[in-house]
């Protein structure tokens, strides 16, 4: 089989790129076809290659593409085996995809999910003189499209990214054609999804953002892929090692509304009772029965079908369950006890390759199995297949994350794994003095601003999409633009709030370009920003230690002092901060040019002595100091000063406990 199948007017096929000088991405090839089962119900075919050493652009693997055809099933199941055995040599995957190009004149509404559904520009709007590439090649502004509705938006693929755990079915939709157009007439309204059953193997674990579907119209899924992340997440493959991935199956659903029953619901009234009637479009009712579809697939998890015996079926599988406690006697929590024990309420708890805590957002090699824990903590993680694994968990509300002591080792074959009750202690040194953000992995609650006007995706306009507004090309300028001449903002603990005066990045500001060389070449600077904390302090232990802790969502090459009561900026002193700490250079995601709220988490911990602060004012200033570009910098999770432990010799434990103490919702 060739790299690409030709389905009508369809293409599509498996993307891989590895490490390699001069070495792109490359289509994976077959070269042996076999057909595996063939009966009145099921299909399954086989297309084989292997690696060739007289070939340069051949892979260091052995891949067995797999594509199964179901009896009265509307759609195609492709997965794939990756096998790399100790013979070969070794091999460094940066990503693997399965791409789906559709046809031109056909797909032109695009659906990602219930809010980020749009009619989208073609692939020809790109190109210029109809497109003018903005800071990157993939962030393309519409000057003159075909059609005019178009014009003056910025489409970059970037924009539809979705985490693992929100991707579960994305397409597009041809509303049918007539005799007039390019292709053949097709009076029925159609669609084209592809459907994430399971998310086992994936990279990078449930917050991984990845790209969906974009201009092509191309549909993709997303194995393996650096973007968020960076090279971190690079599955290495050394010399002498086996190693065998199942990626798949996904499931590819094609359903339909005849023209007869599209002019039936747009007369009808869809929802019934007393209220408001209802009209479902054509385009709607696809959707729906997509996500419905795609609830029934991932329902019949793990597949009974496909026949490589790589991949597990259920009756090899097994169910890791128990329950997650959180300990911090400075949250208050519903429920907490006097120990300040607390049931850990819809956190996320999953198994991945034995590593430290936060490992598997950088792991791809094996498999991942996650669940949401409930109200009492308990949780059930099932279709686990047999290895050795980590416990990882992450509560939304609480700083940190949870990793198991010891490894889990899973036989299979029906084992119910009981852990019993898990005990999480939160990184916490004393008791709350002051908090900003939302420990949730994300910089949304922080202050997003308003795009460009001239810059902007008009389906992230207006107050129902409030909570994609990140997802705006351009906003890393905006922020020379609202704090102009240097004038950093300042956040004051008590009278600031971090949705309205804490920028959700902290970028570089742009200066006004330089002309130098004898070509007259321009040349645009940027420089670091500071932020500045200011927060007061009625009493202080002199004799303790204070913590800052600083989590960050997402960073890009980054690098932060923190100094503590430094002189003040407009005075032009010299005196030297009370404390000043650096981080070691960081970060490779890329997320704030690629339009994210996150990327990879991050956290920082920092010892202040408590002689370094006063009684009354005190300031802690962030700068992000490397400025050689426009996209470097980090967004913020969540910052938190904790006065030193409740003692006698603590004057600032009670105000601190009474005034300052997390809390986390039921």
């Amino acid at each position: 089989m060739p790299a690409r199948l030709t389905c009508g007017a369809d293409l599509w096929g498996w993307g891989f790129i590895f490490f390699r000088k001069s070495t792109g991405e490359i289509m994976l090839d077959s070269t042996e076809f076999r057909v595996v089962t063939s009966t009145p119900d099921k299909v399954e075919l086989s297309f084989r290659s292997a690696y060739d050493p007289t070939r340069r652009d051949s892979v260091r693997l052995a891949v067995d593409k797999r594509l199964v055809l179901l009896r009265g099933v509307s759609g195609f199941y492709p997965y794939a085996v990756f096998s790399h055995s100790a013979a070969l040599p070794p091999l460094n995957i940066t990503e693997a995809r399965l791409a789906f190009k559709l046809g031109t004149s056909r797909f032109r509404y695009m659906a990602v999910s219930d809010k980020l559904q749009r009619a989208m520009p073609s692939a020809a709007d790109r190109d210029p003189p109809r497109g003018r590439p903005l800071a990157y090649k993939e962030a393309v502004l519409l000057v003159n499209p075909a059609e005019p509705e178009f014009k003056g938006e910025v489409d970059d693929k970037y924009m539809y990214s979705l985490d693992n755990k929100d991707n579960k079915v994305h397409g597009w939709i041809s509303e049918g054609t007539t005799s007039s157009s390019p292709a053949p007439a097709s009076p029925a309204a159609v669609g084209f999804w592809v459907v994430t059953p399971s998310n086992e193997f994936k990279s990078g674990g449930p917050m991984k953002r990845e790209l969906t579907s974009h201009v092509g119209p191309t549909a993709l899924t997303m194995f393996m892929g650096t973007h968020y992340v960076g090279d971190a997440i690079v599955a290495n493959i050394g010399d002498g090692e086996n190693w065998t991935k199942v990626l798949g199956p996904v499931f590819v659903y094609l359903n339909s509304v005849p023209e007869k029953k599209q002019k039936q619901q747009k007369k009808s009234f869809w929802g019934g009772g007393r209220g408001a009637p209802v009209v479902m479009d054509p385009k709607a009712a696809l959707w729906e029965d997509a996500k419905a579809r795609a609830a029934a697939e991932a329902a019949k998890w793990p597949y009974n079908f496909p026949e490589s015996p790589e991949f597990h079926k259920a009756g090899e599988r097994a169910t890791v369950a128990g329950r997650l406690l959180v300990r911090d006697r400075y949250l208050v929590a519903a429920g907490a006890g006097e120990d300040g024990m607390f049931p850990a309420r819809n956190a996320y708890v999953g198994l991945a390759a034995p590593g430290q805590a936060g490992s598997w957002a950088t792991e791809s090699k094996g498999y991942q199995f996650w669940t949401r824990s409930a109200a009492s903590g308990g949780f059930a993680i099932t279709g686990v297949r047999a290895g050795l694994y980590s416990l990882y968990a992450w509560v939304p509300g609480v700083h940190g994350e949870f990793v198991s002591s010891y490894p889990v080792n899973v036989t299979g074959a029906g084992e119910v794994l009981k852990l019993g009750d898990l005990v999480f202690a939160p990184p916490r040194a004393g008791p709350t003095v002051w908090e900003m953000g939302i420990p949730d992995r994300s910089a949304a609650e922080f202050f997003v601003p308003d795009p460009n006007q001239k810059l902007v995706n008009r389906l992230f306009l207006g107050p129902a999409m409030a909570a994609e507004k990140f997802r705006q090309y351009g906003l890393w300028d905006r922020y020379a633009e609202l704090y102009p001449n240097g004038a950093d903002p300042v956040f004051t603990v008590g009278a600031s709030h971090y949705s309205k005066d804490w920028f959700f990045a902290h970028v570089t500001r742009k200066l006004p370009v330089v002309v130098s060389g004898s070509g007259g070449q321009q040349q645009q600077q940027y420089a670091p920003t500071t932020r500045q904390i200011k927060f007061a302090l009625a009493a202080v232990a002199s004799d303790g230690n204070y913590t800052l802790r600083i989590a960050l969502a997402a960073a890009q090459m980054a690098r932060l002092r923190i100094e503590v009561n430094p002189p003040p900026l407009e005075s032009g002193k010299t005196r030297r901060p009370a404390a000043v700490f650096t981080t070691p250079e960081f970060g490779e995601g890329n997320a704030i040019a690629r339009h994210g709220d996150h990327g990879t988490w991050w956290s920082f911990e920092f010892g202040i002595q408590g002689r370094m602060l006063v009684e009354g004012e005190n300031v802690i200033s962030i700068t992000q100091v490397r400025a050689f570009g426009a996209f470097l910098g980090v967004m913020y999770d969540y910052i938190r000063l904790e006065a030193p432990p409740a003692s006698r010799r603590d004057p600032t434990a009670a105000a601190a406990a009474m005034n300052g103490t997390s809390s986390i919702a039921a």
